[in-house]
């Protein structure tokens, strides 16, 4: 008799805290991928259902989540994190028993685990992406801004190479400010990018923060046209949240905008509304937490379970036409092939693309390919659409 049994997955995405906005849009995109699965008959006509924690952004709280997943729900598969450090957290208890985690946020790199998969971008699908964007269309003079944890440091480290490596590139000041940080902590940053004058900002800002950031810089009466503030993280969600008065003209690399025209992105985002409204902006992350839920439901129709030394022979080197384009799990890097994109956001707060890869571009976690005449070669065809 044919295993009619529920296929029970766990969900680690807060809808409280500091990063609560951008990890509600994955909460919503997993539920949204989990109900198209549901409706099209399920995994072999097994309904596939969430068992959703909400961690608030702590990551103490998602590793004990985890561990609840685990022991007193017998979680195999957990679609879940956002920041470096939840993902980091929950690592160990993943590894210990044998579980899997799919991570679906762009990370800082130089990490491999046989239990995650990576699914947001590497730094050389988003980070060597911008850095050639913005030396070669505004200048090579650049002030980082992070929040106080592990990806922005790591970040602003690849980045500060980057630019480092390229003649009369320089780092003007790096700054942090912490998750909870307030209003007052970015008025004294502001003040000073515009005493100091870069090229541009970098910021691996997060979370309640970002609005901030870019609030405190118009206020100073910085101009994004001249002095563009440049991310990793910035995205539908926090443009939406900051307004287009404060976020038109600035940038941000990212595997996927609203505004990538193609027809899967167009019908996804229009069945996705209608089953949401309006409650979240779709964005990378969103996107990500999307397209490996179905990554996920594909890999279990071929093993016929969840178990992972089952599942994780199917799940590697799979396929799967997202709304960025086709992307692909990599067998040996655990990492994901994507689209690297740059936008700007335009005056009706949309993200306009000015340019982007004509192909696929794996992931290279460690960043084996470091030279800079690499990420030129990349940055030609770049520029080939830059608008």
């Amino acid at each position: 008799m044919a295993n009619t049994d529920p296929v029970r997955v766990g969900v680690l995405f807060s809808r409280a805290g500091t990063t609560s906005r951008v990890e509600l849009s994955q909460l919503l995109g997993t539920f949204f991928a989990i109900r198209e699965i549901n409706d099209s008959g399920g995994i072999d006509g097994r309904e596939l259902v969430a068992v959703h924690y909400d961690p608030q952004c702590v990551p103490q709280h998602y590793r004990a989540l985890a561990e609840r997943l685990v022991q007193d729900d017998h979680i195999n598969v957990v679609f879940g994190c956002y920041m470096s450090s939840t993902r980091k957290a929950v690592m160990p208890v993943i590894e210990k028993w044998q579980r899997l985690l799919m991570y679906p946020t762009p990370y800082e790199g130089f990490e491999y685990s046989p239990n995650i998969i990576y699914t947001g971008a590497a730094p050389n699908q988003n980070s060597a992406q911008l850095a050639e964007y913005m030396t070669r269309h505004f200048g090579r003079r650049v002030y980082l801004v992070g929040s106080d944890y592990i990806y922005p440091y790591e970040s602003n480290r690849i980045m500060s190479d980057f630019i480092l490596e390229r003649p009369g590139g320089a780092k003007l000041a790096e700054r942090y400010v912490r998750l909870d940080a307030t209003e007052r902590d970015f008025l004294p940053i502001a003040r000073d990018i515009k005493d100091k004058q870069p090229d541009f900002v970098f910021s691996t800002v997060v979370g309640k923060g970002t609005r901030m950031l870019y609030q405190a810089c118009a206020d100073a009466g910085l101009d994004p046209l001249r002095i563009p503030i440049a991310s990793l993280t910035t995205c539908e969600a926090e443009v939406s949240e900051m307004g287009v008065r404060i976020a038109t003209g600035h940038i941000t690399a990212a595997p996927y905008f609203q505004t990538v025209d193609n027809a899967v992105n167009r019908d996804c985002l229009a069945r996705f509304r209608a089953w949401c409204g309006d409650e979240v902006e779709p964005n990378m992350c969103w996107e990500a937490a999307y397209f490996q839920v179905h990554l996920f439901a594909r890999a279990m129709r071929q093993s016929g379970s969840d178990e992972v030394g089952r599942l994780l022979p199917c799940l590697l080197g799979s396929e799967f036409d997202a709304p960025q384009g086709r992307v692909r799990i990599d067998p040996i890097t655990h990492h994901t092939r994507l689209h690297p994109r740059i936008g700007r956001v335009g005056d009706d707060g949309r993200f306009v693309v000015v340019a982007e890869s004509p192909v696929g571009v794996d992931a290279d976690p460690y960043l084996v390919n470091h030279a800079a005449d690499e990420w030129n070669m990349r940055s030609v065809a770049l520029g080939q659409v830059d608008g």
